[in-house]
């Protein structure tokens, strides 16, 4: 029953579930104490603003290009190969900037790390799904974003402090080293503790099905809007770092604590608001959710100052209002014998379209901040929009049985 559903008794019994956040928090804490700093690495190893450009698009067609493999696999091979597979490819990634320290190899080390959350994303989706009862969705993909939030909060200040302490190219290394490692700890334990779990048995014929048909007019009205919306957060997102280091004179454990504050922001209103939308509808979360996205560009081009930026950063914090519901959404709209497929082809092309975004932001920033932020905030504004008028929900009833309106 809904009602009887008791998270902390269930994770105590689910060994799946709780290594799976084990190796979020692990792998999430290694990534983020570098790669929250990488444009800086580049420009320290001799990288342009084209560069860091560049690395940003990557990362977005990179995202875009694994999620589907990452749903087949999940699909195929099941939900904990597939998690060993991409944290050691992830690892051999920062092996290569690691021992190689130039620009160039961390471009190259990106591809096999830069995405791990992409790739593991839909076998992520794929365990909750299986793990979590349908009506508790929201709340359990909300728990997996809480706990991503902890090594996002705290990676960067522990990175910021590498940076004060050994400069910015010899603390950035040694993040990696920190990162590399904690891979390595979050395979043995996924080896050892979470369960082995059976592949998803698809025909031939079901394995070859058209991607039109996987999607149904809510969720291809729900992609839609989604795309214009990341055009809103990537356009600046790796350009956020140069505004507040470089052009505010803030110090990179300043940021670090900036970003936990953002991360803190997120975590306080995950569970109240997943709790919420299994109870009344996922619309008007996602839609917040694409407001606050919106928003963030327009306010930190006002932010010359730390108590402003900390401003800046609470919305950059509120615009995960909805995201864990959004997922969710995507889950409960899926077809049931392709949940984790479907998750990852709607990533495959909402990311592949929003690469060209990430492309276009160097030559945005290049002509000015002001130029990056407004252009972002203006596709945030549009896709909004499109999301209120045409955005399609899943509204509970009294019963067990759901409706889409």
């Amino acid at each position: 029953m809904p009602g009887s559903f008791d998270s902390k008794d269930f994770l105590r019994r689910n060994g799946s579930m709780t290594t799976m956040l084990l190796l979020v928090i692990l792998v999430g804490l290694g990534e983020k104490m570098a790669e929250r700093f990488l444009p800086l690495y580049v420009l320290a190893l001799g990288g342009s603003t084209w560069a860091i450009g560049a690395l940003n698009s990557m990362d977005n067609l990179l995202s875009a290009l694994y999620s589907f493999p990452g749903g087949y696999l999940a699909d195929r091979i099941g939900y904990k190969k597939s998690l060993q597979l991409f944290t050691g490819i992830a690892m051999f990634g920062y092996l290569i900037v690691i021992f190689i320290p130039i620009w160039q190899a961390v471009i190259a080390g990106s591809i096999f790390f830069i995405s791990w959350t992409a790739v593991s994303l839909p076998a992520i989706m794929s365990l909750v799904s299986k793990a979590v009862p349908k009506e508790k969705r929201s709340f359990g993909v909300s728990l997996h974003s809480f706990f991503r939030r902890i090594p996002m909060a705290l990676g960067p200040i522990i990175g910021g402090l590498l940076i004060g302490a050994y400069g910015r190219e010899i603390g950035i290394r040694i993040a990696f080293v920190v990162a590399f490692t904690m891979g390595g700890i979050a395979l043995l334990l996924v080896h050892r503790f979470m369960e082995e779990d059976a592949p998803i048995k698809t025909s031939e014929r079901q394995a070859r099905t058209k991607v039109t048909n996987l999607f149904n007019p809510a969720l291809r009205s729900l992609l839609a809007s989604d795309i214009l919306v990341r055009f809103a957060e990537q356009i600046p997102y790796a350009f956020v770092v140069l505004w507040v280091v470089d052009n505010n004179g803030i110090s990179p454990l300043q940021f670090g604590l900036l970003t936990t504050i953002e991360m803190a922001t997120a975590m306080i209103v995950y569970i109240p608001v997943a709790r919420m939308a299994d109870a009344y509808g996922k619309k008007r979360f996602v839609l917040a959710t694409f407001a606050f996205f919106t928003a963030f560009p327009l306010v930190l081009l006002a932010s010359h100052n730390f108590p402003m930026l900390v401003v800046a950063f609470i919305v950059r914090g509120l615009k995960e209002f909805g995201e864990p519901t959004r997922k969710a959404l995507i889950m409960d709209l899926a077809p049931d014998d392709a949940k984790a497929r479907t998750f990852g082809t709607y990533y495959l092309i909402r990311d592949i379209i929003v690469s060209v975004a990430a492309l276009s932001s160097a030559f945005l920033w290049n002509i000015s901040p002001a130029t990056n932020f407004m252009a972002a905030a203006v596709f945030g504004i549009i896709g909004t929009t499109l999301f209120a008028v045409y955005g399609k929900d899943i509204v509970p009833e009294p019963t067990s049985r759901k409706s889409i309106s």
